[in-house]
């Protein structure tokens, strides 16, 4: 009987992987037929840095977490089997993705400038403007979780940095999103400091605050910052390849 039971789980974890794994080679595979299989390859690696920075936090904290599911053009996530119980706890799972993303695209940089590498390049550019895009601080972006450690009512700036973005470059994504965010920010909308989950749950001390406040705006700038020199890199790379 307990052979049983450990053949079941096992193959319970190995049909987990199989389907992180289907998933990921689907995404390359939808990716590669539209920008190329270096590329694709170069993307998916960085969407799977990002979502092992919060698979990695929430295990550091004790939280049970599934493995990344990947869906092209919708992006990646990890199941957390286990809610925080805590903002501070939420905005450390929350600030894993980004950081480590930050790391992964920065390596990407890295290589492309020193070998001269248009392509990946690009997959650094993708990696830093998506990690900004996750900073806005809208739940249930990654920026909404980690700013939730200074308080809820922050999720209400983020709605015209989406309103903007989707006025700039219209996407259904940004309508997902839209959708998946009212609730949270109704929520934030009617949101006190005196509420019973403003004393336990939002009851943070005020040096960690200014602690995940300082980590947010430092990678936003950071981030802000290189998407803005590899665009204009990659846009004068392609110019000079077009006069020659």
């Amino acid at each position: 009987m307990i052979k049983l039971l450990l053949l079941l789980f096992s193959g319970l974890k190995l049909g987990k992987i199989l389907l992180s794994a289907g998933s990921m080679l689907l995404a390359l595979g939808v990716y590669a037929m539209l920008y190329g299989w270096r590329y694709a390859a170069g993307f998916i690696a960085l969407l799977f840095v990002h979502e092992m920075g919060h698979y990695l936090a929430a295990r550091h904290k004790g939280l049970n977490v599934g493995l990344p599911t990947f869906i092209p053009f919708v992006g990646a996530w990890i199941e957390l089997k286990d809610l925080p119980h805590d903002a501070q706890t939420e905005a450390f799972v929350g600030l894993g993705g980004p950081l480590l993303g930050t790391v992964g695209a920065t390596v990407c940089y890295l290589l492309a400038r020193s070998w001269n590498a248009d392509w990946l390049l690009a997959v650094a550019y993708s990696g830093f403007f998506l990690n900004l895009f996750n900073l806005i601080p809208i739940s249930p972006l990654d920026g909404g979780r980690i700013t939730a450690v200074l308080s809820p009512r922050i999720w209400l700036l983020g709605v015209p940095l989406l309103v903007g973005l989707f006025l700039w470059r219209p996407s259904p994504m940004l309508l997902l999103i839209a959708v998946l965010a009212w609730p949270q920010l109704w929520k934030a909308w009617k949101y006190r400091s005196d509420s019973p989950e403003g004393q336990t749950y939002y009851a943070v001390p005020a040096a960690v605050k200014w602690e995940y406040g300082t980590y947010y705006v430092v990678l936003a700038a950071f981030l802000a910052l290189m998407s803005h020199d590899v665009h204009e890199m990659l846009q004068q790379s392609t110019r000079v390849h077009g006069l020659g």
